[in-house]
C-alpha cells in the first residue's frame, strides 16, 4: 500500500442506531429484498453487560483480566492520589462575590417578577428557576468554610434566611438544604474563625424561629417537603453539637413545642418521627430550663401518652425501638428537674411504669431507669410513697429477687438492671414514712429472709467486683509512677466498677437492719462468708463523704448526718 492509500484510508464508521421509522422502514425493506428470511429468526448474538454498560458510557471495556500491580505501584497509586490537586478551580474570595452578586440579582428578579405577576405563575416560574440555580451554586461554599466571614460581610446569611419565608416551599427547602450542608459538623471544625462568625450571625439573626415557622408549613407527605423537615432537624443538631448552650436558645424559639405537636401527629412512624424523639431527648439532656419547659407545655403527659403505645407491644422495628428508647431517655432527663415530678405523679406516670414492669415487653428495660429517677433524691418522696400504695412492691421484688435473661438484643445488662432494682429500693427507704415503710421493711422478713439472703449475695458479688477494680488502679498506678494521680478520676471509676451498686446494696442492709430480727440475719450470713461489718461500714463512710448536690447543700448535710447514725447503729 503506498502513500496515498494510506492518506486515502478511512475507518468503518459504526452504523448510528436507527430510529424506529427507520428501523420499520428497513424491515419493509428486508422483507422485499432478503433472499435468506430464515436467518433473521436466529437469536441475536449475547453481549457481556459489563461491556454494555461501559459502552454505553463511552468508556472502554475493561479487560475479563485485571493486570496484577506490585505492592510499589499500589503505594505509588495512593501517593498520587493524596498528593493530587483536584479538577477544577477552587472557590476564593472573587469567586464567592460573583456568586453572591448572581443570587442576590436572581432574588430581586424574582421578588419583582411575583409583584408584577402575582396570578400568572408561568410568567414569574423562569425567575424561580434562575433563583434555585443560584441557591444551588452557593452549595460550594460549604467547601471553603474559612469563607463563611465574607459570607456574613456580605448579607449572604440574612439573605437566604429572608428566602425561609419564600412563597415556594421549594426555594425554602433549597435555602434548608444549603444550611445543612453549611453547619455540616465535619465542616466546622475545619475553621474556627468561620464556624464562630457563621453561628453567631444565625443567632443574631433569629435563624432558629425562622426555620421552625418553615417547619409548620412544611407538608411531609410531598418527599422534598419531608426531606426538608429533616434537614431542618439536622441543622439545629449540628449547631447545638458545636455549641451546646444554643440547645436553649432553639427550644425557647419554638422548636419544643413543635417537636409535641410532630410526635402527638397521626402520622405513620418514619424517619422524622424517630429524628423529633433525638432532638427532643438532646434538648433535655444537659439543659435544666429546657426540661422545666417541657413540663409547661404538658410534655411529660405527651411522653406518657406516646410510651403507653408500647405497654403491651413491642416495637416494630429497630427504628421504632429507638424511638421508644430516645422518649424514655427524654422523660429520664425530664424527670431530674424536681418541677416535673409532681407531673409524673399527676400523669399516672408511676401506673404506667408498673404495668410495663409486670408486662415483660421491651419497655420494661426503660420503665426501671423511669422509676428509678422519679423516686430519687428529697424531690422522690410523694412518688415512693404512692409506689407504695399502688401495690408496686408486688412488681419490684420478683425484679429483686431475679435478674431476668437477657434474652433480645439491646436489653439491659444484669448489673445495669440491679443497679437501678436496688436504687429504687434505696429511694424508698430513704423516703417513705409511716405504714409504707412499714409495708417496706415487712417484704425483708418474708419467706425465711429470703430478700435478706439475696441482699447479701449483691453485697458479696460486688465487693467482689470493687475489690478487683482496686487492684488493677493500683497496677496502673504501679506502671505509671511518674504520671500524677487524680483521685475524682480513680472514684469515679470505681464508682462505674461495681462500687455506686455496692454502696446502694449496702445502704439498704444499714436502713433494714433497724430491726433486730433483719440485723441478726444479716449478721449470720456475713459470718457464714467470712464478710465483716467492718468493711459495709467503711463503705458507707466513704459514700457518707462524697455525697454532692450542689442545687442542694442542707439535703446533703441532713443525708449525711442519716448515714451516720445508721454506721454508728449497725
Amino acid at each position: 500500500m503506498d502513500v496515498g492509500e494510506l492518506l486515502s484510508f478511512k475507518p468503518e464508521q459504526t452504523p448510528k442506531r436507527p430510529s424506529d421509522f427507520e428501523r420499520d422502514q428497513q424491515n419493509d425493506d428486508d422483507d422485499e429484498h432478503s433472499p435468506e428470511p430464515a436467518a433473521r429468526s436466529q437469536p441475536p448474538k449475547k453481549v457481556n453487560r459489563t461491556e454494555q454498560s461501559v459502552s454505553a458510557r463511552g468508556i472502554p471495556a475493561l479487560p475479563t483480566k485485571e493486570p496484577q500491580i506490585t505492592e510499589e505501584e499500589r503505594l505509588n497509586i495512593l501517593k498520587f492520589v493524596e498528593t493530587e490537586e483536584p479538577d477544577g478551580e477552587v472557590l476564593d474570595e472573587g469567586g464567592l462575590k460573583r456568586m453572591l452578586l448572581l443570587f442576590e440579582k436572581r432574588v430581586l428578579k424574582n421578588q419583582e417578577m411575583r409583584i408584577k405577576f402575582p396570578d400568572s405563575a408561568e410568567k414569574f416560574m423562569e425567575s424561580e428557576i434562575e433563583l434555585n440555580d443560584a441557591i444551588q451554586e452557593l452549595h460550594a461554599v460549604a467547601t471553603v468554610p474559612d469563607l463563611y466571614p465574607l459570607l456574613v460581610e456580605l448579607n449572604g446569611v440574612a439573605s437566604l434566611l429572608d428566602l425561609l419565608s419564600h412563597q415556594n416551599s421549594d426555594i425554602s427547602v433549597a435555602v434548608v438544604n444549603l444550611l445543612q450542608e453549611l453547619t455540616d459538623v465535619d465542616i466546622l471544625h475545619e475553621s474556627l474563625d468561620g464556624t464562630e462568625t457563621l453561628i453567631e450571625a444565625l443567632r443574631n439573626q433569629q435563624a432558629a424561629g425562622l426555620l421552625v415557622q418553615n417547619l409548620e408549613r412544611l407538608d411531609e407527605s410531598v418527599k422534598e417537603e419531608a426531606d426538608g423537615v429533616h434537614n431542618t432537624l439536622a441543622i439545629f443538631e449540628n449547631l447545638i453539637e458545636v455549641k451546646a448552650d444554643i440547645a436553649k436558645e432553639v427550644a425557647e424559639q419554638g422548636l419544643l413545642q413543635w417537636i409535641l405537636k410532630r410526635l402527638r401527629a397521626k402520622m405513620p412512624f418514619d424517619a422524622n418521627k424517630l429524628y423529633c424523639s433525638e432532638m427532643l431527648s438532646i434538648l433535655v439532656q444537659d439543659t435544666n430550663a429546657n426540661r422545666i419547659t417541657l413540663g409547661n407545655i404538658d410534655g411529660i403527659d405527651v411522653l406518657l401518652q406516646q410510651l403507653a403505645a408500647y405497654k403491651r407491644h413491642d416495637p416494630s422495628s429497630a427504628e421504632e425501638q429507638e424511638f421508644m428508647e430516645n422518649l424514655f431517655n427524654s422523660l429520664c432527663s425530664a424527670l431530674m428537674a424536681k418541677e416535673n415530678r409532681e407531673k409524673f405523679l399527676k400523669g399516672e406516670g408511676l401506673q404506667l411504669m408498673n404495668l410495663m414492669l409486670r408486662e415483660k415487653k421491651l419497655s420494661r428495660n426503660g420503665s426501671l431507669k423511669v422509676l428509678d429517677h422519679a423516686m430519687a433524691g428529697p424531690d422522690g418522696r410523694d412518688n415512693c410513697n404512692k409506689f407504695v400504695d399502688i401495690l408496686g412492691l408486688r412488681t419490684i421484688f420478683p425484679l429483686f429477687m431475679k435478674t431476668p435473661k437477657r434474652s433480645k438484643k439491646r436489653l439491659l445488662s444484669t448489673d445495669e438492671h440491679e443497679e437501678h432494682i436496688v436504687s429504687i429500693i434505696a429511694s424508698m427507704l430513704r423516703n417513705c414514712k409511716g405504714s409504707q415503710r412499714q409495708r417496706l421493711l415487712s417484704k425483708f422478713t418474708e419467706n425465711d429472709f429470703e430478700k435478706v439472703e439475696r441482699l447479701m449475695e449483691l453485697h458479696r458479688k460486688y465487693l467482689d467486683k470493687v475489690e478487683a477494680m482496686d487492684r488493677e488502679i493500683d497496677q496502673e498506678l504501679r506502671n505509671n509512677e511518674d504520671e500524677e494521680q487524680d483521685d475524682d478520676m480513680v472514684y469515679v471509676k470505681r464508682l462505674s466498677g461495681g462500687l455506686f451498686t455496692l454502696q446502694l446494696v449496702d445502704y439498704v442492709i444499714l436502713e433494714i437492719s433497724c430491726t433486730d430480727v433483719v440485723k441478726q440475719r444479716v449478721l449470720k450470713i456475713l459470718n457464714l462468708h467470712n464478710g465483716s461489718m467492718k468493711m459495709i461500714r467503711n463503705v458507707m463512710r466513704e459514700y457518707a463523704g462524697n455525697l454532692g448536690d450542689a442545687n442542694d447543700s442542707d439535703w446533703r448535710e441532713q443525708e449525711q448526718s442519716h448515714i451516720l447514725q445508721l454506721i454508728d447503729r449497725f
